[in-house]
């Protein structure tokens, strides 16, 4: 998995890619080319099982302000309609690289998280925050639907209807403690262990086996839309594809002679 990256920063070590948006002298908004670049970066990632988790990191105290509004919101309202439609099934499709990337997502979140930013940590698996972070849903502040990126699909999820409702008809902001009250912060962590926690977590993660958490991550988006009945067959099929692989039976041979097993990801 490539490293060298133009329009945000990516950092892999141990199976661990560290990714940070980098624009921190304006609290890290997004571009044209980070949304592009960060899509594809995903959607390669799918392809590549060296890098076991991703933590979506903070850069200079906050996460993301989202859309940059002279390098992206000037432009749109200058957009035909089928340029609008272009941008917007783009910024769509980097929600649905994360998803379907197959490789555990953290986002460690301190500062500001709005607009695209919050759909980023949404859009992750796990989320850390500081009792700093502020995460807001604004698409209605500037006056557009809160439908965006997938937010009306996930966020009641992930928090509730009513409370996803609020949010996304008000574009407030969330504050921490609300966040981590109604789940959709996982937990708060002082800002100076906010990254060690979700390295941590991280190493967790990769030390774990590797398809397997594939796996797990294919299926809880996938049951999304399935009957309680398919989810079971659904579940049925995947874990007995799991049961051949080589980590299953290391998992076996580790526990008759008491170890603890060191999974291959194969």
């Amino acid at each position: 998995m490539k490293a060298d990256t133009e329009h945000f920063r990516c950092e892999i070590e141990d199976g661990i890619a560290t990714l940070r948006l980098d624009r921190p002298d304006r609290k890290n908004p997004l571009t044209f080319d980070s949304y592009a670049e960060l899509r594809d970066w995903f959607r390669d990632l799918a392809q590549d099982d060296t890098v076991k988790a991703v933590i979506f990191a903070s850069n200079g105290g906050n996460f993301s302000s989202g859309g940059d509004v002279h390098d992206i919101i000037g432009p749109l309202t200058k957009m035909s309609m089928k340029e609008l439609l272009t941008f917007t099934r783009m910024t769509g499709d980097l929600v649905k690289a994360m998803l379907h990337c197959g490789t555990p997502i953290i986002a460690a979140v301190d500062g500001i998280c709005v607009g695209a930013g919050a759909i980023i940590a949404m859009a992750a698996d796990m989320r850390l925050a500081s009792p700093d972070a502020k995460c807001a849903f604004l698409f209605t502040r500037v006056g557009l639907a809160g439908c965006d990126m997938g937010a009306c699909a996930m966020l009641p999820r992930i928090i509730g209807q009513g409370r996803a409702a609020e949010l996304l008809y008000t574009g407030r902001s969330m504050s921490a403690t609300e966040g981590e009250a109604w789940g959709f912060w996982n937990r708060l962590v002082p800002a100076e262990d906010l990254e060690g926690a979700a390295r941590d977590l991280a190493q967790r993660i990769a030390g774990g086996p590797n398809f397997g958490n594939m796996m797990t991550k294919t299926m809880i988006n996938q049951e999304w839309s399935m009957s309680l009945d398919q989810a079971i067959e659904a579940e049925a099929q995947a874990q007995a594809i799991c049961m051949q692989t080589a980590d299953f039976t290391r998992a076996y041979e580790a526990f008759v002679a008491r170890k603890t097993p060191v999974f291959g990801g194969d």
